[in-house]
This record gives structure tokens, C-alpha cells and sequence, in this order.
């Protein structure tokens, strides 16, 4: 059997491009409900919705600011939802996730713009975030969230 060079090339795209195709398929039942819940709980960012955004979190929530400051979920809400500022735009980019039992470990690259209520004055963020997901029965919900400037 001979194998000539166009065979060669036309049969290590195929292996090359199933190679890059497998982790797509890969993708758990648990990763793909933990990103479901991570782009419902983008989307009720940007709409400061105070009972989606409580629906998303554990009662037990810590949320870390790239600040340093540290809220629980009650204080969390209250302040992603008073009105002072709204998100123009929030881009979770390049996430990952990974399962670990009944966890789930998200990071993601975060841009987003806000404008101040008080003067209009626009705010871009860039940050690194890491988000912990826990399964609650078959609901997962946020645990605990970590922000970095960048």
C-alpha cells in the first residue's frame, strides 16, 4: 500500500481537526448547567435583577471585589442593584470550567463598562475572575467569587 502526500495531509487534517473538536464533545452535563447558570448570572447583572441574582447564589455567598472588599449575598445584592451605576456591557471572555465532584471551578477574563448614575461618568473594568459553583440537589448555585485587576 502506498500513500501518497495528498493522502498523508488530507488524513492528519482529520486527526489534527477531531483533536481540536474532542474537548468541545467533552463537555460534561455539569459543566454545561454550571455555564448555563454562569450566563444567567451575567445576564442579571447587566439587568440588576435582585431575585435572579438571589435565585443564582448560595445563602452562605462571598463575593470578593477587586477592591479587597468582601460582601455576602444580602449585601452583594443590595449593592449590584441600588441604582448607583448599570452595567453597559459585562463580556465574560475565554471562560473555563471545570467540575471537581459537586463543585465547579469557573475563571474567566472579565470587560465591562459602567456609568455612574451620579454624573454619568463611564467605568471600564478588566479583571480575572474565579467563580466557585456548588450542586445544590440538581440546582448549582454561587459559593464564592474572586476578582483581580489586571
Amino acid at each position: 500500500m502506498t500513500i501518497n502526500r495528498r493522502d498523508l495531509a488530507l488524513s492528519t487534517l482529520a486527526v489534527s481537526a477531531l483533536a481540536l473538536a474532542a474537548p468541545a464533545f467533552a463537555a460534561s452535563a455539569d459543566e454545561e448547567a454550571v455555564a448555563k447558570k454562569v450566563e444567567a448570572f451575567r445576564l442579571a447583572q447587566i439587568a440588576a435583577d435582585p431575585k435572579a441574582l438571589g435565585a443564582l447564589c448560595w445563602d452562605d455567598l462571598s463575593y470578593s471585589h477587586s477592591s479587597g472588599k468582601v460582601e455576602d449575598k444580602a449585601t452583594f445584592i443590595t449593592n449590584a442593584t441600588d441604582g448607583k451605576s448599570k452595567f453597559l456591557s459585562i463580556e465574560y471572555k475565554d471562560p473555563t470550567i471545570k467540575v471537581v465532584g459537586p463543585t465547579a471551578i469557573v475563571r474567566f477574563h472579565w470587560v465591562a463598562e459602567q456609568e455612574m448614575a451620579a454624573d454619568g461618568k463611564k467605568v471600564p473594568t478588566n479583571l480575572h475572575i474565579l467563580m466557585n459553583w456548588q450542586k445544590q440537589g440538581d440546582e448549582w448555585k454561587l459559593l464564592s467569587r474572586a476578582a483581580t485587576k489586571l
